[in-house]
């Protein structure tokens, strides 16, 4: 088993129409093991939001090693980080690690300041991908791919984002051994962020 499944982590980011939506599980696992069904693996920063799939100790390291430097960042700048910029940061902090890599695989999902939708997906060294449509990373990726191109439309609303989201997350799950255990779904809109529990089956 690779170091990035020992605990086990789904997470798809879609895009909508002026919207962007994140979804993950809250399994955190030692292997086959159950530990926690309320482990966060998402994050926000502003209208941003990062979602951390691989080993939970560098996922939490990773999430208040960039709060720290979105936070220094907006001091310097005196504005908000935009989604790109984001990015872009967290790409440098693995890379500037590769030779001792966290063992992470992120996703980020973001309104920029005009309003479109921003994804983009790297590997454990920072090696970025941007898409128009959705990014998936953890355990369950083939799952979620086959699911994601099955049911995504370009320009939804954000309830039907949210219902796709959500139906992909859990058809995805349902079939991996170490994902799963409930989730939570994230919806960016230009008026604020709807934040959504949904239940999943407990095995």
């Amino acid at each position: 088993m690779s170091i990035l499944e020992y605990n086990g982590a789904a997470i798809i980011a879609m895009s909508g129409k002026n919207c962007v939506g994140i979804a993950c599980d809250k399994r955190l696992g030692a292997q086959a093991q159950t530990v926690s069904c309320d482990f966060r693996k998402v994050f926000q920063y502003n209208k941003t939001f990062v979602g951390l799939a691989g080993l939970a100790t560098d996922v939490q390291t990773m999430s208040s090693l960039l709060k720290f430097r979105k936070s220094l960042y907006e001091l310097r700048e005196e504005r908000e980080m935009s989604p790109k910029v984001l990015s872009n940061l967290l790409s440098n902090l693995l890379y500037e690690k590769r030779f001792g890599p966290y063992f992470i695989e992120p996703v980020v999902a973001g309104l920029d300041e005009n309003n479109e939708p921003f994804l983009s997906g790297m590997d454990l060294i920072g090696a970025p991908v941007y898409t128009d449509d959705f990014v998936v990373t953890g355990t369950a990726t083939a799952n979620m791919y086959g699911m994601c191109e099955t049911l995504y439309k370009k320009d939804m609303e954000p309830e039907e984002l949210f219902e796709t989201l959500s139906q992909a997350l859990l058809a995805s799950v349902d079939r991996d051994a170490l994902s799963g255990w409930g989730a939570t779904v994230h919806i960016v809109t230009k008026d604020g962020i709807i934040t959504r529990e949904l239940k999943a089956r407990q095995d």
